[in-house]
């Protein structure tokens, strides 16, 4: 069943291939898919800009890859990186359509799919579990966006059954930057069992994934600590970070060791031996990027011998994102909106993206600046 108004053809952006931004190629051709069984089309609303797209973008998960993201150059490291440059560790095919993040209507259902489904406002879960798995135990996962096709177009296609039915008062362009950054940075709690009252450092702090484990960790009454660059500090501050500390910050110095009781490391690179030591006994470390690097030195009696947890966070039960929704309908999240531009400036938002010198999210508007961007009634 489709809405009676759905066009044939739609625009959208194809990534050719791994490389620079040569290879994201905006489109205005492209077929609108039809559902499958089980499967509903969505209008996609708003997009959002994520880590995840570049690295996939430049092929950097290929275990050839040794060094920083920033290292690939406008070329990426295609050549190394044509046989484990995905999440799954297989060939990516192309062309794909990127985008984790997307909130927007559904317009047309396939066969298993109830009709009552047509017009509800949805946010796609952005880690799921493979295509081929029965239940959501699969130790694996998949991100929508990179192993099947996601949100940079103006229609896209999702299992129903990740595609979560979304009450808020929050525009299209807010709730886009809920997905990916937000279920990251709540799993990284979740899987840490971060508590009240005790302190946590956060490094990466002002980009998506930081603002919303600052967010996240405050709603937990933890007290925050965060690291990132000195012009976003006060940024970080109005957000209610108790301390700031700069990237090349001697910490230990600071601060001294045993000081924190969790560890949200979005960076990795050549901090991570310091941020071992900053942990309490029994303290926990949870990571889930490496931007800064993803070889680093450990003195492993320092694991061991004050019993830490070293937490690696990609996998997400169902119901981190369930969470998030239930923190949406209590009003309870106020995600930072960096910057919005249309669809086809894909490129120019990637620039802005990798200079790093933003807070929040960057948004993509598949229909064109604020179309659809506002709740509408059911």
């Amino acid at each position: 069943m489709t809405h009676p108004s759905l066009p044939t053809t739609m625009s959208g952006v194809q990534l050719s291939g791994h490389g620079g931004l040569e290879t994201l190629n905006y489109r205005t051709d492209l077929k609108v898919p039809s559902p499958g069984p089980n499967q509903v089309l969505i209008r996609v609303g708003a997009a959002a800009i994520n880590n995840t797209d570049i690295n996939t973008r430049i092929g950097w998960y290929s275990k050839s890859v040794t060094q920083a993201t920033d290292a690939g150059g406008r070329h990426g490291f295609e050549a190394l990186a044509s046989q484990d440059a995905s999440w799954a560790g297989q060939p990516l095919s192309f062309p794909r359509i990127q985008g984790a993040d997307c909130c927007g209507r559904i317009v047309a259902v396939g066969e298993g799919v109830a009709p009552q489904r047509l017009g509800q406002r949805v946010l796609v879960r952005p880690l799921q579990s493979p295509l081929h798995a029965v239940t959501d135990d699969h130790p694996d996962c998949i991100t929508w966006g990179s192993e099947c096709d996601g949100a940079f177009a103006q229609f896209a296609l999702c299992r129903a059954s990740e595609a979560y039915r979304v009450n808020s008062r929050l525009s299209d362009a807010e709730l886009a930057a809920i997905p990916c950054a937000y279920s990251t940075a709540e799993n990284m709690l979740h899987r840490a069992n971060l508590g009240a009252g005790e302190r946590v450092l956060i490094t990466g702090a002002s980009g998506g994934v930081g603002s919303a484990a600052i967010e996240l960790a405050r709603r937990r009454n933890a007290r925050v600590w965060a690291v990132s660059q000195p012009n976003k500090h006060a940024s970080l501050l109005a957000m209610g970070v108790e301390r700031v500390f700069s990237r090349d910050s001697d910490l230990l110095a600071e601060v001294g060791p045993e000081s924190v009781q969790v560890v949200i490391d979005l960076v990795a690179g050549n901090h991570t031996a310091t941020l071992m030591e900053l942990l309490c006994r029994g303290g926990r470390y949870a990571i889930a990027g490496a931007i800064a690097g993803p070889l680093v030195q450990l003195d492993m009696r320092t694991l061991y011998l004050k019993d830490l947890s070293l937490l690696g966070c990609t996998v997400q039960p169902r119901v981190v994102f369930e969470n998030l929704l239930d923190y949406l309908e209590r009003d309870e999240l106020s995600p930072q909106i960096a910057g919005r531009f249309p669809l086809s400036q894909i490129r120019q938002a990637q620039q802005v993206f990798l200079q790093k010198r933003h807070v929040g999210k960057l948004i993509l508007e598949p229909h064109g600046p604020q179309a659809g961007s506002g709740p509408l009634p059911e």
